[in-house]
């Protein structure tokens, strides 16, 4: 998952929730079955899916998949509206150093970053500029980008550690039984996987290396296309937590990796279900890891997949296929086998994956860093890795010491002071933080601003259909609604038209002036769950009779579909697509009609929740209260906002929920989906039967 930023808006652990409100208890019987709600809402949706994913020619499959998304967004069910980035910042960090890649986890590993550490200086506008032609220039065929080199022309010194900060502390060391980007963020700094993108956008081996034969360079893919060779490279190794060699890295600790990861079921395991062969009988019918297609000889690796998938090599670079030393988890108390699994984390004796300083040692490494320090509590934290000096690429890590900080947002102008004496590399820039106005007040937002790449994160705003919680067990986040209230809303929610008025009837642009400024109110708007430009057509493709040519963008295939359901969405980015009031009066109006009775004279209040320790928040959600009564309040739509008075709490109704049932509010926004793989279904998968974002909607399947 990647919206207001996947690094802040993102978790919490999942309580379990109890049923009881401040007006009135809500019982046990106000949730329905989930079933019938999920079919009469995504029904056509999931049909439509199932086709696309039964399609083999990635063109025709993007067209039948931008079909189904159309239909998804048509169901009003959830709206996506914002992803990560358009935004102004300053920073010591050069571009484009890390991985470039729109997918997976690399973006997260650290071990190349460039940065220049001088304090009260920024990167130039104009440097940055310069700096992204020359790795512009270097993609097409031209000399070898070299940030540090350009940084120490212009009289910049170099850095060797990098300092950042979280607002979310991890909750596992386990990379393998998280799905969470506050969890994998850090952790994917401490493990490598079989390939991995470059600085360039290119995908190059890691774990896997190079052999004489292979069709791929560093693996080989059968005639059929359903069989994948990799091979282990001979220097790869675990590293305890002071960073001491444990042993060799195998084949067979891949294999290891993707049994635990299946057993763990902390949805990754979706993401190869149907895809490699025994994953869904040994998930859902009984059947026996031996009979999966993962399978090692010596230091080689073969994958054997259901069916031929082009993007298939693009899985991989997601945490889910990273390695474990089977051994050392079962003297951690680890077991094998989902019920094994299941039983065997029960016991005291499981200390594999626990956080904390005393636990570090419980775990192995196998990459660029080790952890050497992790104290982090509800309300402070730092976490710290340190380089490894026995890690088989270690003269190209750049970065000594990677250091995460914990920082909620609550006193930004400290923040501030701190990344302007350089503790911290850079900083995004917002009129209601504050940080804006000192930035140019110190002259660094004239000479040092930019602007902040989008990303493929789609954040979501969702509507709860099925509510099954008004308080948590400590008594936080507690509604005022009472069972009628909620009977009602239950009843509205069911109903398309009421569904389409409250997503049509926000004004995006406006809340994210509140923020982000007037001047950047649309630069990160996003209007469809897959980002437009995420693929495009490799072949000509006549839709209704109309042809769209090669390189087509996916997001132009959505407006087709759009156009011709009449829906009132307008697909590409940086524009509020769905924002219309007139067209939210009148759905509105067709909802209330078709409920006669079921509609409550008083009208309908909806439940949102704010964390009142971080001003931000406060500030957009009342704003967000203020625009959506704006437009529909003369027709009866109320919000009343919920306080978490501490930021657990707030994660616990929304980003942690464990499932729907637990998602304590009618109106989410806030938690996001960014894309594992190179194809639509990465996203769409998500929102199908059984998907991970589909708890944003209350239902449970």
């Amino acid at each position: 998952m990647k919206a207001l930023n996947k690094k802040f808006l993102v978790l919490a652990a999942g309580t379990l929730l109890s049923l009881t409100s401040c007006g009135g208890t809500i019982k046990n019987g106000q949730r329905h079955e989930n079933g019938p709600i999920f079919d009469s809402a995504l029904g056509k949706y999931q049909e439509l899916h199932d086709a696309a994913a039964k399609i083999a020619d990635d063109s025709d499959r993007y067209v039948k998949y931008a079909e189904a998304e159309a239909e998804l967004l048509d169901s009003a069910v959830i709206a996506p509206y914002s992803t990560q980035g358009g935004a102004y910042a300053i920073t010591r960090v050069a571009p484009r150093t890390i991985p470039y890649v729109l997918y997976g986890n690399d973006e997260d590993r650290l071990k190349s970053m460039v940065a220049m550490k001088d304090a009260n200086k920024f990167i130039k506008s104009e440097e940055r500029a310069e700096m992204l032609a020359l790795w512009t220039a270097a993609r097409e065929g031209g000399e070898a980008y070299d940030p540090a080199a350009y940084l120490t022309s212009k009289g910049y010194t170099l850095a060797d550690t990098y300092t950042t900060t979280f607002s979310t502390a991890p909750v596992t060391l386990d990379i393998l039984n998280t799905s969470e980007q506050s969890d994998t963020e850090v952790l994917v700094n401490m493990e490598e996987s079989l390939v991995e993108y470059d600085n360039l956008g290119v995908l190059r081996g890691r774990l896997a290396k190079s052999v004489e034969g292979y069709n791929k360079d560093f693996y080989n893919v059968s005639a059929d296309g359903k069989t994948y060779e990799f091979t282990i490279r001979d220097d790869a190794k675990w590293f305890t937590n002071t960073g001491a060699e444990y042993g060799k890295l195998t084949a067979q600790d891949f294999v290891d990796g993707f049994h635990h990861m299946l057993d763990a079921q902390a949805g990754l395991e979706w993401l190869f279900d149907g895809v490699i062969e025994g994953v869904s009988e040994y998930l859902y019918k009984g059947g026996k890891f031996e009979d999966v297609g993962y399978k090692a000889d010596g230091q080689k690796l073969t994958i054997k997949l259901c069916q031929p998938e082009n993007f298939f090599i693009t899985r991989l670079v997601y945490s889910c296929s990273s390695p474990i030393n089977g051994k050392f988890f079962e003297s951690k108390g680890g077991a094998f086998g989902i019920e094994e699994f299941a039983a065997a984390k029960a016991k005291p004796e499981y200390v594999y994956g626990l956080v904390g300083g005393n636990n570090l040692g419980n775990m192995l490494y196998n990459s660029a860093y080790h952890p050497t320090q992790w104290d982090v509590s509800e309300t402070t934290g730092t976490i710290k890795l340190e380089k490894t000096a026995g890690y088989y690429d270690a003269d190209k890590v750049t970065m000594k010491s990677l250091t995460w900080v914990y920082n909620n947002g609550e006193n930004m102008e400290q923040l501030y002071k701190d990344v302007k004496a350089g503790t911290y590399a850079g900083l995004s820039l917002s009129a209601s933080t504050g940080t804006l106005k000192w930035a140019k007040d110190d002259g660094f937002f004239d000479t040092c601003k930019y602007l902040t790449d989008t990303t493929a994160t789609s954040y979501l705003m969702a509507l709860n259909l099925n509510r099954g919680t008004w308080s948590l067990d400590n008594g936080g986040c507690a509604s005022k609604q009472t069972e009628a209230d909620a009977t009602a809303i239950w009843k509205a929610m069911q109903n398309k038209n009421f569904r389409k008025a409250l997503l049509h009837g926000i004004d995006r642009a406006a809340l994210n002036a509140i923020t982000r400024g007037e001047e950047l109110a649309s630069t990160n708007i996003r209007n469809i769950y897959t980002a437009p430009e995420f693929v495009s057509l490799t072949k000509e493709e006549k839709i209704d009779n109309k042809v769209y040519p090669v390189g087509t963008p996916y997001g132009t295939l959505v407006q087709h579909f759009l156009d011709k359901k009449g829906a009132k969405v307008k697909a590409a980015d940086g524009q509020d697509g769905w924002f219309n009031p007139t067209a939210a009066i009148n759905y509105l109006k067709a909802a209330k009609q078709e409920l006669g009775a079921d509609w409550p004279k008083d009208g309908v209040k909806l439940d949102i929740v704010t964390y009142t320790g971080a001003a931000s928040y406060v500030a957009r959600d009342n704003g967000f209260k203020e625009l959506m009564e704006n437009t529909l309040g003369a027709q009866g739509v109320h919000i009343n906002i919920i306080e978490a008075t501490t930021s657990n709490d707030y994660y616990a109704v929304g980003y942690r929920a464990s499932k729907g049932s637990a998602v304590g509010m009618d109106i989410f926004y806030g938690s996001g989906w960014g894309p594992d793989y190179a194809d639509p279904s990465t996203y769409l998968d998500t929102m199908a039967e059984g998907g991970y974002m589909v708890k944003l909607t209350g239902i449970e399947l």
